[in-house]
């Protein structure tokens, strides 16, 4: 593609059949030459004859990939499909995990002193973030009833930064009125 607003342009099915495609991408050293998506990569160290052939292999915006956690040509391609595929993102990150994710996003915009409400039938690994890693970072983690509206705006307050629901809940399957709570959490915090 030429440029952005001709993809944004196309049809669905058809950014989705091009989504992540970078021209230049090749096969495997072993089997050379243009290929419609790259090859998956699996390893998770990627070796390397000498230095000059490291500075000169393909590179994300992290440096040449040696490490199949920083990233691989198959990462690469997923993540810059979902980027094309969502209008006006600026990037997508992927994690290995659902887990790794909630932990990326609530150790981004929580700091000491902060408050994080947290539904008290959340996955137990997101639990033990709250009463562990986070409060190690002095956050403070308070817990609500999903299904009882009232236990969640009394655990507002000015302090709150963050609210991690789960909706249904694992493991009880409770559904929160999630458009009924957000309301209640603009006048608890407006309010204090």
């Amino acid at each position: 593609m030429s440029s952005s607003d001709d993809f944004d342009a196309l049809g669905p099915a058809t950014r989705g059949v091009l989504a992540g495609r970078r021209e230049g991408w090749t096969g495997t050293p072993e089997h050379p030459g243009a290929v419609v998506n790259p090859a998956v990569w699996r390893a998770s160290t990627h070796l390397y004859a000498d230095m000059a052939a490291l500075r000169s292999a393909p590179a994300n915006e992290d440096g040449n990939f040696y490490y199949g956690r920083r990233g691989g040509p198959t990462q690469w391609a997923l993540a810059e499909a979902l980027t094309q595929l969502e209008p006006g993102a600026a990037g997508t990150v992927l994690y290995p995990s659902g887990v790794a994710a909630i932990a990326g996003v609530l150790l981004t915009v929580l700091r000491p002193g902060d408050v994080l409400l947290m539904t008290d039938n959340a996955y137990e690994p997101s639990r033990a973030m709250g009463r562990g890693l986070l409060r190690d970072f002095g956050v403070e983690t308070r817990w609500f009833d999903p299904t009882d509206l009232a236990s969640f705006e009394a655990a507002c307050c000015e302090r709150t930064r963050c609210v991690l629901l789960e909706s249904p809940g694992s493991l009880t399957m409770e559904v929160q009125d999630v458009p009924g709570a957000l309301p209640r959490w603009r006048m608890a915090w407006t309010s204090a």
